[in-house]
Order: C-alpha cells, then structure tokens, then sequence
C-alpha cells in the first residue's frame, strides 16, 4: 500500500482545496519544490502532483513548478492535470515525470488513454472524480451522466497502470476516505485502485490495511498532511510493519 503525498499547484504555488473549488483554495507553500523535497525527506516513496491550473485550461499550466520539483527529488512522481493529449503524455514522461495521470480526457476520448498505455506500459494511470457516484471533468467544474464503474470497465484491458478514485464531496474536508465506494469499484475491476478525497488521520491509514481494503493499492494524502493531522513517521511506520 502506498502513501501518496499531494501537492495540488495553482498559480505556481502550493494550494489544497475545498470540495475542488478554486475559490476556496488555501496555500501551503509558496516554493512546490521545497513542498516535494520536504515529503521525500520524510521517508514517502511516491509523489502525486495535479496543475489545477492545467486541469482547467486542458494544458498544462504549472510546467515551471513541476520542472523545479523533478530537479530536487529523486522519488517517482505521478502528475494530473490538463493531460489531454498524447503529445502532453510524451512530453512529461521525456521530463522525468513516472506516471501520468489522465482525467477529462478519459471521459471524453478514451482512445487516448488505450493508446497512451499501449505505448508507455505501466506509464499511465487514469483519474476518476466522482460527485454523487458520477464522474466530473474541467477540473470539477462540469458533472458528467457516467458512473465511475462504467469509465472503469471501458479501461479494463487497456493496461491501465491504476485508477485514481477521489470522492469530490469529501476532497479537503478531512471526513474521512470513502472507502466502501472505493473498495467497491476495486473489487468489481482488475485494475489497481488508488483512494483519494477525505484522508484525515492515522485511522484512514489503519483502515487501508484491514483485510478488507486488501485490493486496494494505496491512498493520497492532502490537507492532513499539511495540517499536521496526519503524522509522516507514523503513517509510514505502520505501512511498512503490515507490508
């Protein structure tokens, strides 16, 4: 199970939202890449980044930040945000980014992403936000009538890398992970299955590592980590005992 640290740019600048509204952005740091080298240091093994920016404009808008982040770390980074198109995917990877992450796009070109994983194996994840069990795209600003199950199966034998699963209503409010809805969409695909949105505690740490969430393959931690209710050390501590 991996801990996914999040750091989520804005303006260049460190941010965590509320329910994915950029009216209701808070910033961290203003330097992402001292953000990044802070996480590595602290013993996590994978970065996850978003442009928040980029997820709005459908290109990527944060390239500066991201660059100066691949420059301070060694760690692998995984990256969201504005990813539309097969040149945006080549260019990132080329620049050291391990993963990409795309979202919009699978919605509504899942083409894309079949020939994107087909290309660079293991390379490519998807992102899945869901409000009320259907998936939003434009960075949240539009809702769309698919289900989360349905976008999932269409990837199933796409050699998909993971889907990223975030519960919209619950994405900076520290309420907890929605672990049954998660848990149920990776028992109902092959696929591995990242939970995100809610995090708030060593509990949703623990809850991960019960028998029942055994399928899935890890968590992105945001705002509990930069609130402090979340400790690193102990986090990391009891990942690494159930491994």
């Amino acid at each position: 199970m991996i801990l996914f640290p999040a750091i989520d740019l804005k303006n260049g600048q460190c941010v965590r939202l509320e329910q994915g509204d950029m009216a209701r952005a808070t910033v961290f740091n203003l330097d992402p890449a001292a953000q990044a080298q802070s996480f590595a240091e602290q013993g996590f093994e994978y970065l996850h980044v978003v442009d928040l920016d980029g997820a709005f404009a459908g290109k990527p808008v944060n390239a500066q930040a991201v660059e100066a982040m691949l420059k301070r770390i060694k760690i692998p980074v995984q990256l969201g945000g504005g990813i539309r198109d097969l040149a945006t995917v080549e260019a990132w990877l080329a620049k050291g980014i391990t993963r990409v992450i795309i979202g919009t796009a699978a919605v509504r070109d899942p083409e894309l992403v079949k020939a994107a994983a087909k290309k660079f194996p293991g390379r490519v994840a998807v992102g899945l936000d869901a409000r009320d069990g259907k998936v939003a795209v434009e960075g949240w600003a539009e809702t769309s009538q698919v289900t989360v199950l349905e976008i999932a199966q269409r990837f199933e034998d796409a050699g998909v890398a993971a889907i990223i699963f975030t519960d919209i209503a619950r994405d900076g409010l520290l309420k907890g992970l929605n672990l049954d809805a998660t848990i149920a969409l990776a028992e109902a695909i092959s696929i591995p299955v990242i939970a995100s949105g809610g995090l708030a505690s060593i509990e949703d740490v623990k809850a991960m590592l019960t028998p029942r969430a055994k399928k899935l393959a890890g968590a992105i931690a945001g705002r509990a980590l930069y609130d402090g209710r979340l400790d690193p050390a102990a986090a990391l501590t009891l990942i690494r005992a159930a491994a």
